[in-house]
């Protein structure tokens, strides 16, 4: 009787670390993954920074508003300054 006791338990003890190894290796593999997808996201990000920075230039703001909306510059003593 303790023989199939021991034996019992012994059998439940390598299942469950069968099953933790297997979870475990699981669990690395999808961290895995999501670094990785964490690794292109940072990729894009930067891209994106990038194309925003140069989509803010100064002179691409400019240049734009004078090809597309027609918008000039005025004179300086066209401009009126108002101060509250």
């Amino acid at each position: 009787m303790k023989r199939f006791f021991w034996l019992a338990v012994l059998v439940f003890s390598a299942l469950a670390v069968v099953a933790t190894r297997h979870d475990s290796r699981s669990q690395f593999s999808q961290l895995q993954e999501l670094q990785q997808q964490s690794d292109e996201l940072s990729v894009e990000w930067g891209r994106l920074q990038l194309e925003q920075a140069t989509w803010a230039e100064g002179h691409r703001i400019e240049q734009q508003a004078r090809n597309q909306l027609g918008l000039v510059s005025k004179n300086p003593d066209e401009v009126v300054v108002i101060v509250p």
